[in-house]
């Protein structure tokens, strides 16, 4: 039996991607963290602005995020991060770290999404940023490893309908009982 890949839960703001990755984290039994928490002073200032970040500015968090899935803390194999992984291009840049990271994109329509925002205080993250990030969002291509789930269910049935698909898309059988850290 192998062990989880590293997983990348994905998509806009508001999607749920720390809710359904904390509770796979929980079901799987490997450490979740929160991309936002990767970010530097400077682009949580900027979006906290109202303005998008660009990909200069997006390049070393997304680094910190790659080196955090090559090497997950000591006694796991793997872990699971929430980052929005938007464009092609930042999720070929995370695959320089993992090569075998699977990507679970929560995906829903701009409607749902923005009633989720403004129903919810972020730190530095503005509902007016929403259409900026739906212009990014570039589809997941056939030869990322990757499943959509449509976010139109409650956080528990999407991370079940996720365990469930997870052996599908990685090509691998793996153990749910790795040790926690």
């Amino acid at each position: 039996m192998t062990v989880l890949p590293p997983l990348v839960v994905m998509g806009v703001s508001g999607c749920g991607k720390s809710t359904v990755g904390l509770l796979l984290g929980e079901r799987l039994g490997v450490p979740f963290f929160d991309g936002d928490d990767f970010h530097p002073a400077a682009n949580k200032a900027k979006m906290a602005g109202g303005v998008p970040l660009n990909d200069d500015d997006r390049a070393p968090w997304l680094a910190e995020i790659g080196a955090a899935l090559a090497n997950p803390p000591e006694g796991v194999s793997s872990c699971i991060i929430a980052c929005s992984a938007l464009k092609r291009s930042y999720r070929d840049l995370l695959r320089s770290f993992a090569p075998d990271v699977v990507f679970i994109h929560l995906a829903g329509d701009a409607a749902t999404i923005s009633d989720r925002l403004s129903s919810r205080k972020h730190e530095y993250m503005p509902g007016s940023l929403l259409a900026s990030q739906l212009a990014t969002l570039e589809q997941l291509g056939s030869d990322e490893a990757h499943l959509a789930v449509d976010i139109n269910e409650e956080p528990e049935t999407l991370m079940n309908r996720i365990v469930a698909q997870l052996v599908d898309v990685s090509g691998k059988v793996f153990s749910t009982s790795q040790s926690r850290c």
